[in-house]
């Protein structure tokens, strides 16, 4: 499975038949050196002396940033380690309340101190996290920017097929995770909330396309915005594999896009696709969508959803379950022959 080079915009193998061949809970500690060393890579020569001089300043402007996310991680280890001997001291109270059978007045208000304590050290490495986090999405903002000039400026770099499957599942890992407020409700493009109906991908987000090959078979497939029209309500998009690399325009419907931030389970669950869920998900080697079925949601926010993909060849009509990461599956959409 895969797309066959040369053949422009065409999933090898059917759409419900892809070849399966293809395809504790303790506090980790940062190496805060490696983050604020972190380089980017050279531009080229051919770039015109003001988009380097550009460039240079956002390159700048990132590792400042770096350096504020480095500090943040401190503060936020220095927070926890405060909290740590009040929890310490609510648990060895726990135990010493098991141990005599009873609650005493006491100890329910010495429990009822501590509790409002450890709420409140919780709360303050909260905002500290959300204020790094918020540094963080910066930095990937520039640096997509910084890609995008690049792009446009004529610098179009050859990614091996190897190369971008392994680019893919690292922008998957690290898309950002959604952290809100109790009560707060997940926002639209998390997990597997869908786009507001009058909203437009930006230049450079990725999405799902629905395209015609040169034999008339329409597939979904992973491609990058290259402009919207809010005029004809069309986009511009560029197919990602560097096989292919057509650029395509579609009609809103055509257009599916990718979530921007990973649920976490344990405090969002409704904003994951349950099991049993039908789904359109890439699947893993491929930059092609195809229909399955969720046998197993994430457990955690670092996990993948376990897809059954649709295999006439066994007898239950799926193939065995494959890993997929939450930024790769999405609603699943009935594909019409009817050409627009």
């Amino acid at each position: 499975m895969g797309r066959t080079p040369g053949a422009k915009n065409k999933c090898v193998g059917s759409p419900r038949s892809p070849k399966a061949g293809e395809g504790s809970a303790s506090y980790r500690r940062l190496r805060l050196p490696e983050l604020v060393n972190m380089s980017l890579t050279p531009y080229p020569l051919s770039l015109s002396t003001e988009m380097v001089m550009a460039m240079n300043a956002e390159a700048g402007t990132i590792q400042d940033k770096l350096k504020i996310v480095s500090k943040s991680i401190s503060d936020i280890e220095a927070e926890r380690k405060k909290g740590d001997p009040n929890l310490e001291a609510i648990n060895a109270l726990h135990d010493k309340i098991q141990q005599d059978g009873k609650l005493t007045p006491m100890n329910k208000m010495r429990l009822k101190s501590m509790y409002v304590t450890a709420r409140g050290d919780a709360e303050r490495e909260a905002e500290l996290i959300r204020s790094a986090l918020a540094t963080i999405y910066e930095i990937r903002s520039i640096r997509n920017e910084l890609r995008l000039q690049a792009k446009h400026s004529g610098n179009k770099e050859t990614i091996r097929r190897g190369a971008l499957m392994k680019m893919l599942q690292n922008t998957a890992q690290t898309l950002p995770l959604w952290i809100g407020s109790p009560g707060d409700e997940p926002p639209a493009l998390c997990g597997a909330v869908q786009a507001e109906p009058n909203y437009a991908a930006k230049a450079g987000d990725m999405v799902a396309a629905l395209v015609r090959g040169s034999d008339g078979e329409e597939n979904w497939i992973l491609a990058e915005v290259i402009s919207y029209n809010s005029s004809s309500n069309k986009y511009e998009v560029e197919d990602i594999d560097e096989e292919q690399r057509e650029r395509m325009i579609l009609s809103r419907r055509r257009v599916i896009p990718l979530p921007t931030m990973r649920a976490n389970p344990d405090t969002q669950p409704e904003a994951l696709f349950q099991e049993t869920a039908v789904v359109n998900a890439i699947y893993p080697q491929t930059t092609c969508f195809y229909k399955g079925v969720v046998k197993t949601a994430p457990a955690t926010a670092v996990d993948d959803y376990e897809i059954l993909f649709e295999d006439s060849s066994y007898t239950d009509g799926f193939a065995p379950p494959l890993r997929v990461a939450q930024r790769y599956v999405i609603v699943y959409r009935e594909k019409k022959n009817k050409k627009e």
